[in-house]
């Protein structure tokens, strides 16, 4: 009776698992419920009053001296600390708070919160106190602790962590920005290689040990799973550790299945487990491209390079819907660039990886050939004539490229209808018609984005000692559509709110900067060198600028001898809505504009220097009286910033700032002023 009941299920699980489109419904399904499933409210086993803790250490990175460190206990927690001598796998007892993980605070930016939700992560601890309560038992952990410690005595240690252990988390943003823009990203997350690489290893010891099947089948299974743990369930190696032990089971039991539908399976398994992997870029590009190459394997023929451009090809046309939603800009050449570079690393640099990790004499080789790697997708960065930035989709057009993607595997001449839809996409600006002014969250500084229409002008680029704000800046605007700066107009000449200017000038095509009244200082005049090698027109102590139909007045007084009060007052009317930019002008500088402006009943105020004692006076704002003041201002910030008098003088206007609302964008529609906050 058992019997008859297993080979009526395998008959019937064998025709299920070679159902052609079954799985594709059930995976669409599956991705449209964990949508809705990441929505929800989601009960954490902790609570924020909580502050003693008896955790496992189950992770342990250091990158510019700081480590970030994950725990488990009754769930998984994060933090960061300056000093960390506790190993993987160690037990501890931890006093601190628990604080909630931030979501981004610009718009259409890297969402932290959502990445570490795809871990399992909703916590950050903050330590006031440890101590070692058990130490590591564990093998596993030791060998990785062991491991990690003869990495890090490597000169690019990172791609020892990524073609070793998975992790492509030591990366600097710089390279990992030359990557994503070079459309190589995939090439780091895909994690085939490394299981490919096991398999094979395991397979010839097995063939000499002549190893029965049945045998091989539960080897190769727990080698792949202690490999998955032991690597931290890196995405990438978990969809192709799981794949192979799925079909190797299948194959065992003469189960035939199309290989897409393994992916389809597992993919749909990991979705049901943990449903934040819809966000996870590396979880798209690995399971997209692999999944595309496996359904059309019957048309990747000829020899191996014709066969590489075809995969290269596939992986391009694949990656388009993920590339434009994720990071709003492709580069064609990325096509030639993947099948340049992925021999490179399927050849040389992995194998290489394993040989300088074992072999550590090989180490200046493996330098050599890393800095000759790096150099190329360097040069490859700066080749950017075929380069197409695509405003931030809807979720409607995402589905449009998905579909039209997946038609033209079927036919061709879809290639056309796909490329009408790129080129209207990446114009779209040319049509849409909007008013848009962003107050950015730059901390400590300024950074105004002023989108009228088609036009362009970024008034400050936020900037401190510490941080390069121009990354955030610049992949801001590209999730606008914006393709060049109309008018870079620098209010003064201060680090917070010009720090990054000269990374966004070499990183756009500028049309025209604007300098303040006043001698130019030191940042200026290196600026200034800048565009004079780029041929970019600036100018200083202007009074007025068209942009599109509307008018920017720079309020001049006279020149004061302090930069702050030089600052570039403007003050503009988009469709009848009053803007008033104060820069960093004082209560000396505000007395005069009074004296010599007629200005009132403003609509929106961007208060003066982040809501400083010296500036926003009671005469001031009751003259101007605005509806809404804005105070770009970094979080406890050293400065004490804003003063609780300026907040008194502007208590019948609604405040909105930037450490509490995170960036805080006005659209103008149909004539109405709509105000969207990008909270933390």
């Amino acid at each position: 009776m058992l019997k008859e009941l297993e080979k009526i299920f395998l008959t019937l699980l064998k025709k299920v698992l070679w159902y052609k489109y079954i799985w594709f419904i059930i995976i669409l399904i599956i991705i449209l419920i964990s949508y809705g499933r990441i929505n929800l409210n989601h009960d954490s086993e902790y609570k924020k009053s909580d502050k003693e803790f008896e955790l496992v250490v189950i992770d342990k990175r250091v990158k510019d001296n700081k480590y970030t460190i994950t725990f488990r206990g009754s769930e998984k927690i994060i933090t960061q600390i300056d000093n960390f001598p506790y190993n993987v796998g160690d037990i501890v007892y931890v006093k601190g708070n628990l604080e909630e993980i931030k979501n981004n605070t610009i718009p259409n930016l890297f969402n932290y919160k959502k990445y570490l939700q795809s871990r399992g992560i909703c916590w950050k601890l903050n330590i006031s106190e440890i101590k070692l309560l058990k130490e590591n038992s564990n093998i596993l952990n030791k060998v990785k602790s062991k491991i990690i410690s003869k990495i890090e005595k490597y000169n690019y240690k990172e791609y020892l962590y990524a073609f070793i252990l998975g992790d492509t988390y030591y990366f600097s943003d710089e390279i990992k920005g030359k990557y994503q823009l070079n459309g190589l990203s995939y090439i780091l997350v895909i994690g085939s290689l490394q299981i490919m690489m096991i398999i094979k290893v395991l397979e010839k010891v097995e063939k000499k040990l002549r190893v029965k099947r049945n045998i091989k089948i539960v080897i190769n299974t727990l080698v792949i799973v202690l490999y998955i743990l032991f690597t931290g369930k890196i995405i990438g190696i978990l969809r192709s550790g799981l794949c192979y032990i799925l079909k190797s089971i299948l194959d065992y039991k003469r189960i035939k299945v199309r290989y897409y539908n393994i992916i389809l399976i597992v993919g749909i398994i990991l979705l049901i487990i943990n449903p934040y992997y819809i966000n996870n870029i590396g979880f798209l590009y690995s399971f997209s491209i692999s999944l595309a190459i496996s359904l059309l394997r019957k048309k990747i023929k000829g020899n191996y390079f014709k066969r590489l451009l075809i995969i290269c090809f596939i992986a391009f046309i694949v990656s388009i819907p993920i590339t434009i939603y994720s990071n709003y800009e492709i580069n064609f050449l990325s096509i030639i660039f993947s099948f340049i570079m992925i021999p490179i690393f399927n050849f040389i640099v992995f194998p290489l990886s394993i040989v300088v990790f074992l072999i550590p004499s090989f180490s200046f080789l493996f330098n050599v050939i890393i800095s000759v790697v790096e150099y190329l997708i360097n040069i490859f960065s700066k080749i950017n004539f075929l380069t197409f930035i695509f405003r931030k989709p809807s979720m409607f057009l995402v589905f449009i490229y998905l579909v039209v993607t997946i038609l033209f595997f079927s036919n061709k001449k879809y290639i056309l209808l796909l490329g009408i839809i790129m080129l209207i996409h990446s114009n779209i600006n040319l049509i849409i018609k909007e008013g848009l002014i962003s107050f950015l969250d730059v901390k400590e500084g300024d950074s105004i984005v002023i989108k009228n229409n088609n036009n362009l002008t970024l008034v400050d680029t936020g900037g401190n000692v510490y941080y390069e704000y121009s990354d955030k800046i610049i992949k801001y605007l590209k999730s606008l559509g914006v393709k060049k700066i109309n008018i870079l107009l620098l209010t003064h000449g201060d680090y917070d709110h010009m720090g990054s200017s000269i990374n966004l000038v070499n990183n756009f095509k500028v049309d025209m900067v604007v300098f303040n009244c006043g001698k130019y200082n030191d940042l200026e005049n290196e600026l200034i060198k800048i565009l004079n090698r780029k041929k970019i027109k600036y100018y200083s102590c202007i009074k007025e600028l068209n942009i599109n139909n509307d008018k920017l007045n720079f309020l001049n007084t006279k020149e004061y001898d302090n930069e702050n009060d030089n600052s570039s007052v403007i003050y503009t009317k988009l469709n009848n809505y009053k803007f008033l930019f104060m820069g960093d002008a004082g209560k000396t500088r505000e007395k005069d504009i009074l004296n010599k402006y007629n200005i009132s009943n403003i609509d929106v105020l961007k208060v003066g220097h982040h809501g400083s004692k010296n500036s926003s006076g009671k005469d001031f704002i009751n003259k101007t009286n605005p509806k809404y003041g804005i105070i770009s201002v970094g979080k406890n910030n050293l400065y004490g910033h804003p003063n609780e008098e300026v907040l008194n003088n502007l208590k019948d206007s609604k405040i909105y700032r930037t450490d509490d609302f995170g960036s805080i964008i006005f659209k103008i529609t149909s004539n109405k002023l709509m105000i969207e906050t990008c909270t933390p």
